[in-house]
């Protein structure tokens, strides 16, 4: 039976932050991510925790740090135990196979979101203004449309609360011109290469976010990376212009949570047995659809 992890309390080292999902240890020049099977919709983390999700969550962003670093450096070093600067021994139950050791960034506070596919709230602006984050898209497109180009929508990166959507030159205010060109840059390079290699394995990703830091001046690639919480993954062979997609990701939460007529303030309304199970089996399945792995 697989251990399901929500809280970590690993008491040789110092908390640094807890997220919704992830809980981050401070190792000086390094971080110890943990990733729980904490759930979170709608800026709440919700009372049932989703069997493997945290697994999941870290062999996935390890996949594609190993893949994606020729475009761009990231913070990933190890995911093996034996490794990390303390004795993990003592924690396996709760580190083994949901944690990564990396090198500690200074954030960069923009959500980088890249998106290939007209969905969610940029398929909310688009219906209102025919613009997505100052973007002017053609006039004839439906929902779930493929864009005639992937499109970079940046967010500020709240601690609390909704991220906020951005323009790019609202973006460039608040970190500078060089930066801003960077960060779309190699974003939609990601996007691209990430896109078309889900692509040949049967699956569309609609859109992602990512998150970048500085270590002495350099760019880099932190936090998670096109995983089921920060992507948006369609199957393609029931895709479908103008149809709701089947979510291989945390929309199939959202979709529940949304069509049992929550307001989204608490009480958070429990997920009953069946959406559990049919959560951490699409969280398993676009795993081993892209990786080419079982979850072991």
């Amino acid at each position: 039976m697989i251990k399901i992890v929500t809280e970590t309390n690993i008491s040789d080292l110092r908390i640094f932050a807890r997220g919704k999902v992830r809980d981050i240890y401070d190792l000086g020049d390094k971080l110890l991510m943990i990733s729980t099977d904490r759930i979170s919709a709608f800026d709440y983390v919700l009372p049932n925790a989703i069997p493997y999700k945290g697994i999941v969550l870290n062999k996935l962003s390890e996949f594609w740090f190993k893949k994606t670093r020729r475009i761009v450096k990231n913070h990933y070093l190890t995911t093996s135990l034996d490794e990390y600067p303390f004795n993990a021994d003592k924690y396996r139950e709760i580190l083994d196979g949901r944690s990564m050791l990396v090198k500690k960034a200074k954030r960069i506070d923009i959500e980088c979101v890249v998106r290939g596919y007209l969905a969610g709230s940029a398929w909310k602006e688009y219906k209102s203004s025919g613009k997505v984050c100052g973007i002017k898209l053609p006039s004839n497109l439906e929902f779930a449309s493929e864009l005639p180009e992937p499109i970079f929508t940046p967010a500020t990166k709240a601690e609390s609360g909704h991220d906020i959507n951005i323009s790019e030159n609202e973006m460039k205010k608040i970190i500078g011109h060089d930066l801003g060109d960077e960060l779309k840059e190699i974003s939609i390079r990601l996007y691209e290469f990430a896109s078309n290699y889900a692509r040949r394995r049967g699956i569309i990703i609609a859109d992602t976010k990512f998150e970048f830091g500085l270590i002495d001046d350099e760019l880099i690639l932190i936090d998670e990376l096109l995983t089921p919480d920060s992507s948006r993954f369609w199957p393609l062979n029931s895709y479908k212009v103008g149809k709701e997609p089947e979510s291989m990701d945390k929309q199939f939460v959202r979709d529940y949570l949304e069509k049992i007529g929550w307001d989204k303030k608490p009480p958070v309304p429990e997920l009953p047995p069946d959406i559990v199970e049919k959560t951490s089996l699409r969280y398993r399945e676009i795993y081993q659809i892209l990786t080419g792995e079982d979850l072991k």
